[in-house]
């Protein structure tokens, strides 16, 4: 595929973005149950808005850009108070959760170098239910990771990372909540004993961040886990999730600048001049800052205790609602708006597919097999639907009525027929080069 010869005009170029657009998940709808997180009109519009006003500048040069700047150090400050910090923590803006995690790492492994050069080996001991990101940040970064399983409730076990820690240990992990099951971490009993150890330890709040918070003032438990926990050093937060913000807006925290300078990539003898960038990135887009900046200001902390309210209201019907249908389990205690659903008798990729087959979009999960839900406010107006049609779902699967597991459903049934890692991970390798094909 070729730039075209001669361009087009803009309303043809736009009318062509909007009609590939019609095929995509319905996420204004609540057909979607991960990726985006709709709060309701006003606030698209601002977030468009402000998001364009900056969308030319570039967070590269804070010095060039003091908005820029003033827009990234409040949303931190903001977030921090949120999140437990004191008038130590300190904190960037990244593009992202995974970036954030990378950054995390990369701070500890640095602090590790400067602190303990013996450790030639640096080691992380991280749940079997972290993030992925953490996988990427150990071949990113050459830090081995040593995964511990879960408990029963699906949280990680506390013996096991005991049992785990070694003189390469340099980062331990917890998760507020976890992404699969929406289960929190014993984040308190794991941070004490990373401190007693002399290990950093990190909490990836990316998911519950902005949420459990208020959450938590609703009167739902919610067990500790952010900076003011004694022993966690640092902690990731996505503001383009439960904080509405625009894609790609995290926040990564430090208890304090001695670790976050751990962080900072810094060259003085370049020809071009002294480059230095506090996070991965080199260019950062505008707009992200001061949609996250805009978006905090403008709901405040009585509008994400409303929307807080609206989610948790949906989240315990589509519980229950769940619960009431034969054949379905939820997974673990989910502590927020994140749950995982199985079956023991029938095949749950399955019903993923009749429900696809009816336009939702629902994630798969494995290890166990699941299916998964993360509840936005625009899941309000649709969760009497949803379950009437899960319900139907799950009765054409166990009356053998519906048709084969299709789609992402069949991928994963593939993948669980190949014995060897290598045979899975060159299938996922074509399959990520398919999807980067121009059609």
């Amino acid at each position: 595929m070729k730039i075209p010869q001669n361009g087009q005009s803009k309303e043809d170029v736009l009318n062509t973005m909007r009609a590939l657009r019609d095929n995509d998940a319905d996420w204004k709808g609540g057909k979607t149950w991960s990726l985006v997180y709709y709060a309701g009109e006003d606030l698209l519009d601002l977030l468009q808005k402000a998001y364009t006003l900056f969308l030319s500048e570039n967070g590269l040069n804070p010095m060039a850009f003091p908005s820029l700047q003033k827009f990234e150090s409040e949303v931190v400050s903001m977030t921090a108070g949120l999140l437990g910090g004191g008038s130590e923590t300190v904190g960037n803006m990244t593009s992202g959760g995974t970036d954030s995690i990378l950054m995390a790492v990369k701070t500890a492994r640095d602090r590790a170098r400067a602190r303990h050069p013996e450790i030639t080996n640096p080691e992380m001991i991280v749940p079997l239910s972290a993030h992925g990101a953490f996988n990427k940040a150990a071949q990113y970064l050459d830090v081995k990771i040593i995964r511990i399983p879960l408990d029963a409730d699906f949280r990680a076990d506390l013996s096991a990372a005991r049992a785990a820690i070694n003189p390469n240990t340099i980062l331990m992990v917890g998760s507020a909540p976890a992404y699969p099951q929406g289960v929190m971490d014993p984040i308190k009993e794991l941070a004490a004993l990373a401190q007693s150890n002399n290990i950093a330890f990190h909490v990836d709040s990316c998911l519950g961040g902005f949420l459990l918070p208020f959450v938590r003032k609703l009167g739902y438990p919610v067990p500790e886990f952010d900076l003011s926990v004694p022993g966690v050093t640092s902690l990731s937060v996505d503001v383009h999730k439960y904080g509405y913000a625009a894609k790609g807006a995290s926040v990564i925290l430090y208890r304090d600048k001695d670790f976050r300078k751990y962080q900072y990539t810094i060259t003085t003898d370049w020809s071009g001049g002294i480059y230095a960038s506090p996070t991965s990135a080199g260019t950062r887009p505008g707009g992200a800052l001061a949609a996250a900046w805009a978006v905090m200001n403008y709901l405040g902390e009585n509008g994400y205790l409303r929307l807080a309210e609206k989610i948790m209201n949906t989240t315990q019907t589509l519980i229950q609602g769940i619960r009431a249908i034969p054949d379905l389990q939820i997974l673990g205690e989910p502590t927020m708006s994140v749950i995982a659903f199985a079956s023991e008798s029938l095949d749950i990729y399955a019903i993923g597919s009749v429900m696809d087959e009816r336009g939702w979009h629902l994630d798969r999960l494995q290890y166990p097999t699941a299916l998964h839900l993360m509840v936005t406010p625009a899941h309000t107006e649709v969760i009497t639907i949803f379950l009437r049609d899960l319900a139907e779902a799950t009765a054409m699967v166990r009356s053998g009525t519906s048709s084969p597991a299709q789609g992402t459903a069949a991928m994963y049934g593939m993948l669980a027929q190949m014995k060897e890692p290598g045979m899975a991970k060159e299938f996922i390798q074509e399959l990520m080069d398919q999807l980067t094909r121009a059609q």
